[in-house]
């Protein structure tokens, strides 16, 4: 019979992810792993395998976290288009600037490791794909509000909505300062969210 873990897993996750998460994947050693979770080596390799399959658990996790806050966010705005304002100004709304220079662990590990690691890189792209189908739903239903031209193809605006977000995340990376940022995401929202001049009252 198999004894019982003795240690709390949501925690040891956590503190895996924000030690990937502050330090890179490749950054991190075992030693890291062990210090941060409390657990031996053999321990960790037991629950759950070796680095690379240990941060893909704390990968996918973070993944599937984001996606159930944006359905959050998306659908309980009183109006999808503030929905889509806030996902693109979101990121750098942190008035110290300690979240955008932390950046994002699903762009910061895109960014490390697709290019060598075809499974991080499959892990991206679908995160990426259901961000973009979220969006897209959004932006129909911003539409259908009157709130944006229903020329727009909501497909494209949601990619556009997402290419902007993640470059702001990588801007915010490289220390620039939170207002010029802010600026920068309000101005990207002024222009890939057009506003209606002729709306309807309602």
């Amino acid at each position: 019979m198999a004894r019982p873990r003795q240690f709390d897993e949501d925690a040891v996750l956590r503190a895996v992810c924000n030690q990937f998460w502050d330090s890179g994947y490749a950054a991190t050693s075992m030693q890291d792993l062990m210090r941060v979770s409390g657990l031996g080596k053999g321990s960790l390799y037991a629950a759950f395998g070796d680095k690379h399959e240990l941060f893909l658990r704390v990968l996918r996790r973070y993944v599937e976290s984001l996606d159930l806050g944006l359905r959050r966010s998306l659908g309980s705005a009183p109006r999808a288009v503030d929905a889509l304002r806030s996902f693109l100004t979101g990121s750098v709304g942190d008035p110290d600037g300690v979240s955008a220079r932390r950046g994002c662990l699903l762009a910061n590990s895109t960014t490390e490791l697709a290019s060598a690691d075809p499974v991080v890189a499959a892990e991206a792209r679908q995160a990426y794909e259901g961000t973009t189908a979220l969006l897209a739903g959004c932006v129909a239903r911003a539409q259908a509000d009157g709130d944006l031209p229903a020329s727009a193809d909501p497909d494209g605006t949601a990619r556009a909505l997402l290419a902007a977000q993640q470059g702001l995340t990588f801007m915010g990376r490289s220390g620039m300062d939170v207002e010029t940022l802010a600026e920068t995401a309000r101005s990207l929202a002024a222009q890939l969210l057009p506003a209606v001049v002729d709306r309807p009252a309602g």
